[in-house]
């Protein structure tokens, strides 16, 4: 399968520069969003410091070499049935090291000590995508017309709307929607989730930060993907709509086609 990316970044109408940020390694089908936090322009640095130390395992061959030789011990020690494909234990060892470097940074500089970051990855291998996750940044699919959310937000609001204790319905009044409860950069260790999908030719996927999905929902996510063919016009059409509806946050939209 060959891909089709384009990704467009915009400062949005409210704030003052873009904490938003994005990687596209083509010769290893990877694809990562990030969307940084923090006071004075430590969200830049850190989304910054997360796509570089991201793109970095991919990059150093060196690097490479010793993760596999670490994934092929661990398989020999727990079985392979308690550690992932090659492909998706490197996608998360990714981004625990763009944890470290965000964390590790901080320390030196008490000044960005409050800095952080959300990540949202994916990395084709044959037939099946692998998802890497933390915080509130987003990847969907669209296949046949049918949007889907494959991840799900590491934010207060959703932990309260799991527990039941706040109605879907209630979430644009919620005074706390935007408090996230996982990011890179705050600890020294972070929980990744991941998993993987099927992937096949005609699959369209979307990454985005929570700029685009804050202000536009789902359905219209939808709507606009199976309306425009084209990862660039798909990916304009979304930042201006997130635009129209206020832009009051960073909108960073990345469209991944995939072409037999």
């Amino acid at each position: 399968m060959t891909h089709e990316v384009f990704v467009l970044s915009d400062v949005g109408c409210v704030r003052a520069h873009n904490e938003d940020d994005a990687v596209v390694l083509p010769e290893h089908q990877v694809y990562a969003v990030a969307d940084g936090m923090g006071g004075h322009s430590s969200g830049e640095i850190a989304s910054q410091l997360s796509v570089r130390a991201f793109s970095n395992v991919y990059r150093d061959i060196e690097r490479t070499r010793q993760i596999k030789k670490e994934w092929k011990r661990e398989r020999e020690e727990l079985g392979t049935d308690c550690v992932p494909t090659f492909a998706e234990y490197q996608l998360r060892q990714a981004v625990l090291h763009a944890n470290e470097t965000i964390f590790s940074h901080a320390a030196r500089k008490p000044e960005l000590g409050d800095m952080g970051t959300t990540l949202v990855c994916i990395a084709f291998s044959g037939s099946r995508v692998y998802v890497a996750f933390v915080g509130d940044s987003r990847a969907y699919r669209l296949r046949d017309g049918e949007i889907e959310q494959l991840t799900e937000d590491h934010s207060l609001a959703n932990d309260l709307i799991r527990a039941k204790a706040l109605h879907p319905d209630d979430l644009d009044a919620f005074p706390y929607k935007n408090v996230i409860v996982r990011a890179l950069g705050l600890q020294a260790q972070v929980e990744v989730d991941s998993f993987y999908r099927s992937a096949r030719p005609g699959d369209r996927y979307l990454l985005c930060s929570d700029g685009l999905s804050d202000l536009v929902k789902n359905p219209r996510i939808g709507e606009i993907l199976s309306a425009n063919p084209g990862a660039e016009a798909a990916a304009e059409v979304l930042t201006e709509e997130a635009m129209d509806a206020g832009g009051n946050d960073n909108i960073t939209v990345m469209v991944v086609d995939l072409h037999e």
